[in-house]
């Protein structure tokens, strides 16, 4: 019983810490970017992402961006994304490492959709 508790205790800490990491870690103004033209970048697998992703999103995953960044325009804005959030935080410091000046890490990919969509709907009620 007690090691029941202890466990559990651990597991709600762990959860709190992750939450609270990245709800830091995601960056701000990400509607305003994407209104301006940012491109979504998402970091899973190809397996993950052809289950379901942003449409008009690019798929270069975390395991593969470091030879296929030159893919990627140095001079644009790119809103990295993947399931939970934390591939993205790293990819965006990878980006970062390699020149990019305008990286911003948008989280989890479904959370990022549904910005992705009230900017569709706020331009089409315009």
């Amino acid at each position: 019983m007690k090691t029941g508790l202890i466990v559990t205790g651990i597991f709600v800490l762990l959860y709190i810490s992750y939450r609270t990491y990245r709800y830091v870690k995601l960056d701000t103004g990400l509607d305003v970017k994407i209104r301006n033209g940012a491109v979504i970048l998402d970091v899973r697998t190809e397996s993950e992402y052809n289950m379901g992703h942003i449409e008009g999103s690019i798929n270069i995953s975390l395991g593969t961006i470091r030879e296929r960044y030159v893919e990627l325009d140095t001079s644009k804005t790119y809103i990295t994304c993947c399931s939970h959030g934390l591939r993205s935080v790293k990819v965006e410091s990878i980006l970062k490492d390699k020149g990019f000046k305008h990286v911003f890490n948008g989280g989890g990919w479904s959370e990022l959709e549904d910005i992705v969509i009230k900017q569709k709907n706020r331009i089409s009620d315009e």
